[in-house]
């Protein structure tokens, strides 16, 4: 009020101006879903994106692309990995797992016959080399390496599944730092050009059928949070993101589950919502307190909830399909058989690939094919679906969208584009020269895919 007293005390152009600025002002100061700014959303700071949800609200990337066109860099990254890309300010930042070459006692001593054999039989592998576990920081101008670091050089404690990465869990970013979860090997936060500023151990995880690690932290404001699901003694941890002290634990009666845990801001709390096999939970971001609870999902529970409008999505799709449209307002102790639970679904659900939400429209892929299907977010209505997507057949990777459209990457190496909207229209498929199981990141008009090689920056020419 007192900068608009200060302009009407001068003439009318001034005035203009100085009201100009407070518009300015109040839109980047303005809190979004999960109550982060707005001057976040130029930046894919995690995994799902500034909202988490898989919006890039700002983003405009290319429709159309392939190796001759639209492709402003290509760069081949060392080793392997399914973190999504996370970009802030002019850097884009990217983990993986290179293989040393070095063999371990280890690997010849813990894999017995009996051991082999089980693990072919379920389609996991055993580790039979040292990893390094690296980040890259690139310019977003062209792909060229600004630094590199080797967070830690271990021999796993255990294997993953065949079409798995030892870099799987994606990294969280702000203004500060950028943090790097390799689970059972730690967590190691950074500045911006490198400087190590701390590390957390918390274990090794004990995966169920030894499918490997997958489940990405989150970031808001000052706190990380960690869900840490196995076979073991699960809990759920908050962290100082400036120190890595522990802010509070809770422990969690579960079994594996590769969900990220999904914060989102209600009635000025923020709320730490997880989903999982025994139950689906939500904690108060503050103090760990347990806030509402209910029935959880299938088994191998992968897909991180969205959020939109006040309602929370949970869902997952391993030996059956569950999902559950939670409102917040209605949340609280156990939700079961509430009105707390708005829809529910009990088919074609995803199983790797997480929703995408966009104008009040759920996108989900059945399992992890091809075939989509689109729900009004409120209600649970069909808008469409399920429909078969052309020129893609399998997807882990999670749906991302952005200026009206969804863009859907597949393990064949096509990306399909669709129209946002009431009616299934394909745009484009677009083919590249490698394969994708990493979920894209989106800044401003590019779209970065991280693929088994290489990592593409899709930009106008």
């Amino acid at each position: 009020m007192c900068l608009v007293q200060f302009m009407e005390r001068n003439n009318s152009m001034v005035l203009r101006v100085g009201l100009l600025l407070l518009i300015a002002a109040t839109v980047l100061t303005s809190t979004v879903t999960n109550a982060q700014e707005v001057t976040q959303d130029v930046f894919w700071s995690q995994w799902r994106g500034p909202l988490a949800n898989g919006v890039m609200p700002s983003g405009d990337p290319p429709v159309n692309w392939s190796e001759q066109q639209n492709v402003r860099w290509k760069v081949q990254i060392p080793g392997n990995g399914s973190a999504s890309p996370v970009v802030w300010g002019e850097k884009v930042f990217v983990l993986t797992a290179v293989e040393t070459g070095e063999a371990s006692e280890q690997a010849v001593t813990r894999e017995g016959f009996f051991s082999s054999l089980r693990r072919r039989i379920v389609g996991a592998t055993a580790p039979t080399e040292v990893i390094r576990f690296m980040v890259l920081a690139l310019a977003r101008s062209d792909g060229r390496v600004l630094w590199q670091r080797v967070a830690t050089e271990e021999f796993p404690h255990e294997g993953k599944h065949q079409t798995g990465t030892w870099a799987s869990p994606s990294a969280v970013a702000d203004e500060e730092q950028i943090c790097a979860f390799f689970g059972s090997r730690g967590l190691y936060c950074y500045d911006h050009e490198g400087q190590l500023l701390w590390e957390r151990d918390f274990g090794d995880l004990t995966i169920r059928l030894g499918f490997g690690e997958g489940a990405s932290p989150a970031l808001y404001g000052d706190t990380i949070v960690v869900n840490w699901d196995h076979q073991g003694q699960s809990f759920i941890t908050a962290l100082d993101k400036r120190t890595g002290q522990e802010r509070w634990l809770v422990e969690r009666d579960e079994a594996t589950s590769w969900s990220s845990p999904l914060i989102v801001e209600h009635a000025g709390r923020a709320q730490v919502v997880t989903s999982a096999t025994n139950r689906v939970r939500s904690y108060d971001l503050a103090t760990g307190e347990l806030v509402w609870d209910g029935a959880g999902l299938t088994m191998n529970a992968i897909p991180t909830p969205v959020a939109d409008q006040g309602i929370v999505f949970l869902t997952s799709g391993y030996r059956g399909s569950r999902l559950i449209a939670v409102r917040l307002a209605d949340a609280e102790g156990d939700i079961d058989e509430t009105e707390a639970i708005v829809w529910s679904l009990d088919r074609d659900t995803p199983y790797v690939p997480s929703p995408v939400i966009h104008d009040g429209i759920l996108y989900l892929l059945k399992s992890n094919s091809g075939v989509l299907s689109a729900y009004d977010a409120a209600t649970g209505q069909v808008v469409y679906g399920p429909e078969r997507l052309p020129g893609i057949k399998s997807v882990y990777a999670s749906p991302v969208a952005a200026a009206g459209r969804i863009y859907i990457p597949s393990r064949e190496g096509a990306t399909l584009v669709i129209q946002a909207g009431l009616s299934l229209n394909v745009l484009s498929v677009n083919m590249l020269e490698d394969n994708f199981d990493a979920s894209p990141a989106l800044a401003g008009k590019e779209l970065y895919l991280r693929g088994q090689k290489f990592l593409y920056c899709i930009a106008e020419n």
